[in-house]
């Protein structure tokens, strides 16, 4: 007797683990990510600077996908054309009311700050003198004569400068020498410092101006002696009044009475 055989359904095994395709797959992948991040790095500057095309252009791809999803779904030729044109009006709406914002405020540019010609930053033009060291003070007055017009202002001052602490070229171009007296209101200039700066200020530096400036008072002497020499002296009244623009310049003819 013959029996039949049963005829069996093959199985299907699943398919098996390939390290190489899979090694490819996340290859191609970490590539395409690093070459899209590269895109957006690129137009990362136009976005800022056309924003405008950048919404168009994002509307334009928005219905080119639209348009090729309802192909897939075998949607007709007129509804994709509808679609796009609805993108394409949406797309121009928005680029109008962008060209119709009112533009950025400018953002304000800051000032450089202002230097001698030795490359030392310029003070303020505001100071409370009586805070200042003396080198400090040196710079202050530097500083003054930068805001009032003068060319190549240097100061000197330091061991060996014999009395010369700031100079500087007048507007009119008159060399001018200025030595800096940081003294308290106790303290005041006397006759032996006007005549080491007389008989260095015009025969060692060429002065045309010689000038000496204090944060106190001058003696009775010393004034004496700064006529006699033609030396500009400028006390804490003078200081103060040069500095709040209230007088004029100490080099100018007939500024200050000795």
């Amino acid at each position: 007797m013959t029996m039949s055989q049963r005829r069996t359904r093959p199985t299907h095994r699943g398919r098996r683990f390939d390290l190489r395709a899979t090694a490819v797959f996340f290859g191609l992948l970490a590539t395409a990510l690093i070459a899209v991040g590269f895109a957006v790095r690129a137009l990362a500057p136009v976005v800022q600077r056309r924003p405008v095309w950048v919404v168009v252009l994002l509307c334009v791809v928005v219905a080119t996908l639209l348009a090729h999803g309802r192909r897939r779904r075998r949607l007709s030729a007129a509804r994709i054309a509808r679609r796009a044109g609805e993108a394409l009006e949406q797309a121009t709406t928005t680029a109008l009311d962008a060209l119709d914002a009112p533009a950025p405020a400018p953002v304000p540019v800051p000032v450089p700050a202002r230097t001698y010609d030795d490359g030392v930053p310029a003070p303020e033009e505001t100071y409370d003198y009586d805070v200042l060291d003396p080198d400090e003070f040196e710079a202050a007055i530097a500083d003054l004569c930068v805001r009032d017009g003068c060319a190549r202002v240097e100061v000197v001052g330091g061991a060996g400068d014999l009395g010369a602490d700031v100079t500087a070229l007048t507007p009119d171009g008159r060399r001018l020498v200025v030595q800096c007296k940081r003294y308290g209101d106790d303290n005041k200039v006397g006759s032996q410092d006007l005549q080491r700066f007389g008989g260095t200020c015009f025969t060692v530096h060429e002065a045309d101006v010689a000038l000496v400036v204090t944060t106190s008072d001058f003696t009775a002497p010393a004034v004496e002696y700064a006529e006699q020499c033609g030396i500009v002296c400028v006390n804490r009244d003078a200081l103060l009044a040069w500095s709040g623009g209230r007088t004029p310049k100490p080099w100018a003819a007939g500024a200050y009475e000795a």
